[in-house]
């Protein structure tokens, strides 16, 4: 098993030295989704929310926060990100919004923590402008689904 990078051999926390790491694409792609009421999912899917288009705005949140996730990770590298797509797809059966985000830079770090991030903002987003008629939604199953480039190759979960 790998030791946790973040830490000195005093077990100090630190940012992690990337200035040896070579520049390569990096890519990573998390989901999550959120759990709604039937009524709360035909709202947004109706567009007639009163604070606006949920999905948009939750996409808007998406994108902001894999920019600030060095604001918000204490021990991440603040990162030139080329591409951040935030995308949803409703679920009617399970009365569910799946978020999923992409995010890629060419650089010395991987952009895992930024996909990540901008998953559970726009679930967030969700549950904050739709919280007026439904607080019992749940934010559920974020994870990583792959992540591409760097020494340790690609991961795709399983």
């Amino acid at each position: 098993m790998s030791t946790l990078t973040h830490f000195d051999a005093q077990g100090q926390a630190h940012m992690v030295d990337v200035a040896d790491k070579a520049h390569t694409k990096r890519v990573g792609v998390a989901t999550g989704r959120i759990v709604m009421l039937p009524a709360t999912l035909t709202l947004i899917q109706s567009g007639t929310a009163k604070k606006g288009d949920v999905l948009g705005i939750a996409r808007i949140a998406g994108i902001q926060a894999a920019k600030k996730t060095s604001d918000l990770i204490p021990l991440c590298h603040p990162l030139a990100l080329t591409r951040v797509a935030v995308v949803f797809a409703m679920d009617e059966t399970t009365h569910s919004v799946q978020c999923t985000a992409t995010v890629e830079t060419v650089g010395q770090t991987g952009v895992e923590m930024e996909a990540l991030t901008a998953v559970q903002v726009a679930l967030l987003t969700i549950y904050d402008m739709c919280k007026a008629v439904d607080r019992g939604m749940t934010m559920t199953d974020v994870h990583l689904l792959e992540k591409h480039g760097g020494k340790s190759g690609s991961y795709v979960a399983g």
